[in-house]
């Protein structure tokens, strides 16, 4: 007998119900296109509807190759509705890469925009086109979503395509329900709320947010590029309240000519992927965006972790509040762990100074690395995934993180946190990007280089820019060198220092 008032947890319910309460609300803008909730349902379960025919079962991989369009969006409901698993694929990556992702997984299926189709067309699997996909569903009937395991995989996000072997993230159908809830949450968002999609949805799956969106009912903005030019755009055309991006798209957001502070309530951005510097805290404030710092990795669903705002900071000075903010905070209302420990595993001091890595535990943690069990048992210990990041926690239970594992310079026996230095350089008014990084040296053992992008039309030398650094930091982590270049990054706008500590070595 079933027991009485359980049900499995998936976010495919958000759709149900919002093709009910809000059917008639605009769920997708899509250009001068838009769908209302209950066109959108109707996409969906005749998208369920061509993939059943197609041959696609619990179980199977489908993979979908797209910007952010009502293409990607529909996928994270009709994929999953036939127990299948979805794979959103970087179409950033090489053909090569993406194909290796597509092999490693297994698909069945390839789904792609049309915009694509040269890369698609090196990838070995059976395919469809957006367009032979939507002459389709003309035709499909309407196929909903059979009975789920909360505990089947929902999808694969794959953390790296272009070095080592890929590996595949696996998310569960409870996992993505509770963080989706989770960040609807965390960013206030209601019927009344517009989404602009400048974060990928192949990153994390949108860091859960095609079904946090969707469950608050709120609309859905498609952007294919995330150009700052666009985006401002779109922010004033459709009246767009929230939405997530990498710092650097923040960066271009306030350095872009349209930018001006926004009329009425705030717009409200959640960022992550790399320490927002305060100094660009500071600017977004002044352009009515109110920032909210979140951190979390892709076996983590995305943001585990959130710097929540307390009302006590609103007395505080422009300058802390932005040092504050720009912690990663504690875990989200999902109600995951969090502990910062040593070497021997012993929790650090609380005291916002002692090193040590950041652990996580919890429902939006991934059940592990699919076909790969040996990269699964490392990356955990005692129950808890190791985040490989190096932080401390303050007395607040709040953390703040000092470097990536493998970011931490060591100069003379002493640790340089790049994180820090990063921040210190960006304070100055003419930079615009930083990324800081150990350069072999026979003395030191390393010494910290720093790649540095000038704000559009300023003059700085690397002079003044050592001069100023070695104001606000004690000398032993003050740049030895600035280097004035692009700042090679990844397809989410993280900066690749892998490829810049390759530069530094080869020289």
């Amino acid at each position: 007998m079933a027991q009485l008032g359980k049900a499995p947890l998936s976010p495919l319910s958000f759709l149900r119900r919002s093709a009910a309460v809000f059917a008639e609300r605009t769920a997708v803008i899509d250009g001068e296109r838009s769908y209302s909730y209950a066109e959108l349902s109707s996409r969906v379960a005749r998208m369920t509807s061509v993939l059943h025919e197609r041959g696609i079962a619990r179980g199977d991989r489908v993979a979908v190759l797209a910007p952010n369009t009502p293409l990607m969006l529909q996928a994270h409901f009709a994929v999953p509705a036939l127990g299948a698993v979805l794979v959103a694929l970087n179409f950033r990556l090489t053909p090569r890469d993406l194909d290796r992702i597509v092999q490693h997984a297994g698909a069945r299926l390839l789904l792609y925009d049309d915009e694509l189709a040269d890369a698609a067309e090196e990838i070995d699997v059976d395919q469809l086109s957006g367009s032979d996909l939507e002459d389709e569903m003309t035709r499909a009937g309407e196929l909903r979503p059979e009975p789920f395991d909360e505990e089947a995989l929902i999808s694969l996000s794959y953390t790296s395509g272009t070095t080592g072997d890929p590996k595949g993230v696996m998310y569960v159908h409870r996992g993505a329900y509770l963080q989706a809830l989770a960040m609807a949450y965390h960013s206030g968002m209601g019927p009344g709320s517009v989404h602009l999609w400048t974060l990928p949805m192949f990153h994390c799956n949108g860091w859960s947010f095609p079904w946090a969106v969707t469950g608050a009912g709120a609309t859905h903005v498609c952007l294919r590029k995330a150009d700052p030019g666009l985006a401002w755009e779109s922010i004033r055309r459709n009246g767009v309240t929230h939405m997530n991006a990498a710092p650097t798209v923040l960066l271009g957001l306030a350095n872009h000519p349209s930018a001006a502070p926004i009329e009425g309530a705030p717009l409200r951005i959640g960022t992550g992927g790399s320490p927002p510097a305060p100094t660009l805290l500071a600017r977004m404030a002044e352009l009515n965006i109110e920032v909210t710092h979140l951190y979390g990795l892709t076996e983590t669903y995305g943001p585990s972790v959130v710097c929540d705002w307390q009302p006590e900071w609103d007395a505080l000075d422009d300058e802390r509040r932005a040092e504050l903010t720009a912690r990663q905070g504690n875990v989200n209302i999902l109600g995951g762990r969090l502990r910062v420990v040593d070497s021997e595993g012993a929790e650090v001091p609380a005291d916002g100074e002692t090193l040590g890595e950041v652990l996580l535990a919890g429902n939006n943690v991934m059940r592990g690395y699919f076909r790969d069990p040996a990269a699964t048992e490392s990356a955990s210990v005692d129950g808890w995934f190791r985040t490989g990041d190096l932080g401390v926690a303050y007395p607040d239970g709040y953390i703040e993180l000092r470097d990536r594992a493998k970011d931490i310079i060591i100069s003379g026996g002493e640790n340089i946190p790049s994180i820090e230095v990063e921040h210190a350089l960006s304070a100055h008014p003419d930079v615009g990007e930083v990324a800081v990084v150990g350069r072999p040296d026979e003395k030191w053992g390393e010494v910290p280089v720093a790649f540095v992008t000038l704000r559009d039309g300023a003059e700085l030398s690397a002079e003044e820019l050592v001069a100023h650094a070695r104001s606000v930091l004690p000398g032993f982590k003050t740049p030895r060198e600035i280097v004035f270049a692009e700042l090679p990054k990844t397809a989410t706008g993280k900066i690749q220092k892998h490829l810049l500590r390759e530069r530094v070595r080869a020289v």
